[in-house]
């Protein structure tokens, strides 16, 4: 009977490892289970981001009558503060505790941040209704505030959970099995924002402000459990650590942030980041309309468009796996995914001259496998340029840079959509192009050539003999595992 169960369990492990890629960033400190617990802080923010992106921003537009200024507002104010994420991680990096911890205190801190948020929305969302106890016009505006401070709770509760979190995974996956732990990170983000969207979508379909309250409140436990979970006995107590930074001074962030930026090639890569982030960022608000209003897809086509995008990341983040096994540099990665980026994009304009929709999904699924791959590429080449006392502020900034360059990619992308619009309208860009096409077009050259700058800035990090020799891998087997 125990061969037998030994056999079962051999066949299960080979079966795991072929079938989820991903677990392959174990090894014998970080077992699979453990690896995959830590990843579960990613599910909670897929949640949050579906939630204060979707569901929340249509509901407080559409239903309960918010101006769109303002809950645009609500949402940009938790991205314009994105660049605290390089504090974040350098407090991580610094921080003094009794038990020697420095991850584990701003995971906690994010989580009850996203609780708080989701406990603050509820009422909020009574006031707007005009169910609370304050009626008329000062409902309504500490309503509006209630929201706002439920937004930008959340949106912190990301930035220190998901800053604290990446660089805990560094501190525990070998350096050379970190970029598959990224893309399993990544993997899990995806699928937290399927299922809220999924549960979400189910839940609500008989829309009234009660049930919303409800699968808020759901929600808020949810959030706090996973994040429990997935930090519970995750981060040793270090008690060395921890006699060593009571007598230590705490080092100055601007001189900390001095010495990583000058190390290597860190900004060139953090340039690179935001150049090629930006340039696949600025199409996430117009790719369904140019489909809906230029294709002339219905309301189900332009929504699959989606999944097709989720589809092509995940394709990237299982193809950067397959890729680093074989020992390519992250920057080559990311290179790689600018690479395929460029080509999407063309394919995307030409859709409508050849009045195509296949060419148009192919050309929205690599956009989602360029910006999977870009993703892992860049994130691992940043944590690899950091050392270990530094790896929480690579983190940081890289999420800095990365958070505030989609913000500006967006609100760029539609404010260039609309002015050259007007401009073609008004036929100041003369009779050939007055078609609606032309605005969209110009948006996704502006893109194509952000992207193809970012590889040139990237281009000279290919080269670099270190990245490379990290990641000189083999294949994660049966041995690896515990027991």
């Amino acid at each position: 009977m125990s061969k037998l169960a030994d056999k079962a369990l051999g066949v299960w492990m080979a079966i795991g490892t072929r079938w989820l890629p991903f677990t392959d960033a174990a090894s014998s400190d970080l077992p699979v289970g453990r690896l995959l617990r830590l990843a579960m802080f990613q599910l909670p923010i897929g949640m949050a981001m579906v939630l204060l992106t979707g569901t929340l921003n249509r509901v407080m537009i559409v239903e309960l009558g918010v101006p769109t200024w303002l809950v645009a507002m609500m949402i940009a104010v938790p991205i314009l503060c994105a660049p605290l994420r390089a504090l974040i991680g350098h407090r991580s990096d610094t921080h003094i505790s009794a038990l020697g911890w420095r991850r584990i205190p701003y995971m906690w801190i994010g989580a009850f941040m996203q609780f708080g948020g989701y406990a603050v929305l509820p009422p909020a969302l009574l006031l707007l209704t005009g169910e609370g106890h304050v009626a008329g016009a000062t409902g309504t505006l500490a309503g509006q505030a209630g929201a706002a401070l439920a937004f930008a709770l959340i949106g912190f509760g990301i930035h220190f959970t998901q800053t604290a979190g990446l660089a805990l995974m560094g501190d525990l996956v070998p350096p050379d099995k970190r970029p598959r732990g990224i893309a399993l990170f990544y993997l899990m983000q995806l699928i937290g924002m399927i299922l809220a969207a999924v549960s979400f979508s189910f839940l609500l379909r008989d829309f009234t402000s009660d049930l919303l309250i409800r699968v808020l409140h759901g929600a808020a436990l949810v959030s706090l459990a996973l994040n429990v979970i997935a930090m519970w006995k995750q981060e040793s107590r270090d008690w060395v650590r921890a006699a060593e930074v009571k007598s230590a001074p705490r080092p100055q962030f601007m001189e900390t942030w001095r010495s990583f930026s000058q190390q290597g090639n860190a900004k060139r890569l953090l340039i690179g980041v935001g150049l090629g982030t930006m340039g696949f960022g600025m199409q996430d608000v117009l790719l369904e309309p140019y489909g809906g209003e230029i294709l002339k897809l219905s309301v189900p086509e332009t929504t699959l468009l989606t999944g097709i995008m989720t589809a092509g990341t995940l394709c990237g983040l299982i193809a950067a796996m397959r890729v680093f096994a074989r020992g390519v540099n992250s920057c080559r990665l990311a290179a790689l995914g600018t690479v395929f980026g460029i080509p999407a994009f063309t394919i995307i304009l030409f859709a409508y001259p050849m009045d195509s929709k296949a060419m148009f999904i192919v050309g929205a699924a690599l956009i989602g496998l360029g910006a999977g791959l870009f993703i892992v590429g860049s994130l691992s080449a940043a944590m690899d340029m950091a050392s270990k006392e530094n790896r929480g502020l690579a983190a940081g900034a890289w999420g800095a840079i990365q958070a505030t360059t989609v913000g500006i990619g967006i609100a760029a992308g539609g404010f260039l959509r609309d002015f050259v619009d007007g401009l073609a309208k008004s036929g100041a860009l003369g009779e050939a192009l007055t078609g609606p096409a032309t605005s969209y077009g110009v948006v996704y050259l502006t893109e194509m050539f952000l992207l193809l700058l970012a590889l040139v800035v990237i281009a000279p990090l290919v080269r670099d003999r270190k990245l490379h020799v990290r990641h000189q891998t083999r294949e994660f087997g049966l041995a690896e595992l515990p027991g």
